[in-house]
């Protein structure tokens, strides 16, 4: 199965802080890799092969682990925006979000979301429709979802000019 790469520079990435369940991350992974990411990482929790990654997506799209946050943050790479997704009064919200070229979204744990400290560190952050938060599988799907549909909206009206 090809991956739907976008038609732009750049890359992204997106992962989970503590990850509840693996489940969610091979769900995750499966959608990252249909949409054109890059990598998928998680953070404070090793992620195990799991049923829900039927695609085999680690065939075609490396997963990254990192100890902590601050492990993470030192090995974002160069020039690259962290967005956070997270319900919060000072998120845009995702209809409104022009994606970056290079960037990072990262999704807090099922439990807890994102930290305040981790908020404070994110160059964004967005948030999806809806008070009550989803499923981190089903958002990060979502916000991947979203920066396909502009970037090929994007695509078509430039070569209809």
């Amino acid at each position: 199965m090809a991956r739907n790469k976008a038609q732009f520079e750049g890359y992204f990435g997106i992962g989970i802080i503590e990850p509840k369940t693996e489940a969610n991350v091979g769900t995750l992974w499966r959608s990252a890799s249909l949409l054109g990411a890059s990598f998928i990482f998680t953070v404070g929790r090793r992620y195990k092969k799991q049923s829900s990654d039927t695609g085999k997506s680690w065939k075609e799209m490396p997963l990254f682990h990192y100890a902590d946050f601050e492990d993470f943050y030192q090995h974002l790479p160069y020039s690259c925006q962290l967005v956070g997704v997270e319900l919060d009064e000072n998120a845009v919200p995702v209809e409104q979000f022009g994606h970056p070229e290079r960037c990072v979204y990262l999704l807090g744990s099922e439990d807890h979301g994102l930290s305040n400290a981790v908020r404070a560190r994110c160059h964004y952050l967005v948030q999806l429709p809806g008070t009550n938060s989803l499923n981190v599988a089903s958002a990060g799907s979502i916000m991947l979802y979203d920066r396909y549909l502009k970037a090929h909206l994007a695509q078509e009206n430039g070569a209809a000019r």
